[in-house]
């Protein structure tokens, strides 16, 4: 039992330090955009600002993925569950939880292929800035294996304990009135 409580607790973690990062990436891009404008009113020039906001633009969205999953912020169609009997309504969370954490898992391996192959060949950014493609694209890998950690975590726990982690919104319970 001790080394579930560990587990689990070093899940969570992973989750928030997740939504930290995505937290911070946003700030990056305030950042990257301030600073664009004041080397633009000064006269210079700061290649790829945009490309470096666009690569924190992606790094933030696959960072939040598993935080944003486990706080209830992703988008569940909850009216049909809430219709259903409790046995057909575990079937239905099995069933998505079991085909996300498929499609998950499989992004994750495609995602680590294509990155592995622009890392292999040096692929370079097009653009002024010339960033080894490996770099933002590893963000991919990152964030999609540990959303999939977050599906499979929440699929082992229906399939054992009838629940999911998911935490609850008002909405959600709202029976769809």
């Amino acid at each position: 039992m001790a080394a579930v409580r560990i587990l689990r607790s070093v899940l969570d973690f992973l989750y928030v330090l997740a939504g930290v990062l995505a937290a911070l990436c946003l700030i990056a891009i305030l950042g990257l955009i301030i600073a664009q404008m004041v080397a633009r009113w000064t006269g210079e020039i700061f290649p790829g600002a945009a490309n470096y906001a666009g690569y924190c633009m992606a790094a933030s969205s696959f960072f939040a993925f598993a935080n944003a999953l486990n706080r209830g912020a992703h988008i569940r169609v909850s009216i049909l569950l809430n219709a259903v009997n409790e046995r057909f309504r575990w079937a239905l969370e099995v069933w998505c939880f079991g085909l996300g954490t498929v499609i998950a898992w499989y992004f994750t391996w495609y995602a680590y292929n294509f990155t592995y192959w622009s890392w292999k060949f040096n692929e370079l950014s097009q653009a002024q800035d010339a960033t080894p493609l490996w770099i933002p694209q590893s963000v991919m890998v990152l964030g999609g294996g540990l959303l999939a950690v977050a599906l499979t975590d929440n699929l082992i726990s229906v399939l054992t304990t009838g629940q999911h982690r998911i935490q609850r919104d008002i909405v959600d319970e709202s029976y769809g009135e």
